[in-house]
C-alpha cells in the first residue's frame, strides 16, 4: 500500500493513494486538482547513513567504517515530491544522491534488528542533496531544500535488495542494489535506536551509491527505487 500526504486548502490529508487520487478518512483528493502532494511524513529529524556504498568508498577515497557512519537533517531541510530545490546562493557545487529511506511508525528506542519490521511503517526516497564546497556535513547537507523526500510510502516491500537508478537531465548517473549496502537497513535502523528515541514520522536515509556529477539550474533530478516509487525535482536558482 501506498499512503500520501496532500496539502489542500482546508490543510493536510493522509491517506492510501492510488492513480492520482488521495483516499482519506473524509473522502477522495485529486493530487494536482484538490491539492499537492506534500511530503508523506512529518519528522523530528531525517538521520542519514553516508559512505553505506563500496564505490562511493572509492569515489570519496573513504576509509571503510566500523559501524554506520551518519549526520542529522532537520525537518526543515524538506521538499516534496515535483518541487524545486532551490540552489543555495552560497555554493557553486551542488550534487545528489539517491536513497531509499525507512519511516518510523511507533516510537521505540533499543530495537533489535528482529524487530526494526515491526516499528517502520514503510519506506520512500530521499535526495540528499549535497553543498560539496561547504565545510562540514552540517552546513553541506542540513540547509533549507536540502532533503526532498517523497513521493508517498510503500508499506509492502522489501528494503534488502531493491534496484535503484537516478536520471539527471534524462542521463544516468547512479545505478545499484541496496544489497550492496555495507549495513543493511535492520541493522541501520537498529543502531540508531540505541542512541536516540525514534519518534513516528521520523526518517532513516541508507545511503547513497557514487554519485558522479553535479547539478545546475534547470536539471530535473528523478530518483527510483523499484517496488517503491520515483522522486522527482527540478533545480531552480534561487529568486
Amino acid at each position: 500500500m501506498r499512503v500520501a500526504r496532500l496539502l489542500t486548502a482546508d490543510g493536510p490529508v493522509s491517506g492510501e493513494y492510488e492513480d492520482g487520487v488521495v483516499h482519506a478518512t473524509d473522502g477522495t483528493y485529486e493530487v494536482g486538482r484538490d491539492g499537492r502532494l506534500l511530503p508523506p511524513c512529518d519528522p523530528s529529524a531525517l538521520y542519514c547513513v553516508g559512505r553505506n556504498y563500496a564505490e562511493t568508498l572509492d569515489q570519496m577515497e573513504y576509509e571503510r567504517p566500523e559501524e554506520p557512519d551518519f549526520f542529522i537533517k532537520p525537518p526543515t531541510s524538506l521538499v516534496a515530491h515535483g518541487e524545486p530545490i532551490p540552489y543555495p546562493e552560497f555554493t557553486d557545487e551542488l550534487t545528489y544522491a539517491g536513497e531509499l529511506a525507512a519511516v518510523v511508525g511507533e516510537r521505540c528506542r533499543n530495537v533489535t534488528p528482529e524487530e526494526v519490521p515491526e516499528v517502520v511503517r514503510g519506506y520512500t526516497i530521499l535526495n540528499d542533496v549535497d553543498a560539496l564546497d561547504q565545510q562540514g556535513r552540517t552546513a553541506r547537507k542540513a540547509f533549507d531544500g536540502s532533503g526532498p523526500l517523497g513521493p508517498w510510502i510503500e508499506t509492502d516491500v522489501d528494503p534488502t535488495a531493491i534496484d535503484m537508478w537516478t536520471d539527471v537531465a534524462g542521463e544516468r548517473r547512479q545505478k545499484a542494489n541496496t544489497e550492496l549496502m555495507l549495513f543493511g537497513p535492520r541493522e541501520v535502523v537498529s543502531y540508531l535506536s540505541e542512541r536516540f528515541t525514534l519518534r513516528p514520522g521520523d526518517v532513516i536515509a541508507f545511503g547513497s551509491p557514487a554519485n558522479p556529477g553535479l547539478v545546475e539550474p534547470g536539471d530535473e533530478v528523478e530518483i527510483t527505487y523499484e517496488g517503491v516509487g520515483t522522486l522527482r525535482n527540478e533545480v531552480v536558482a534561487r529568486d
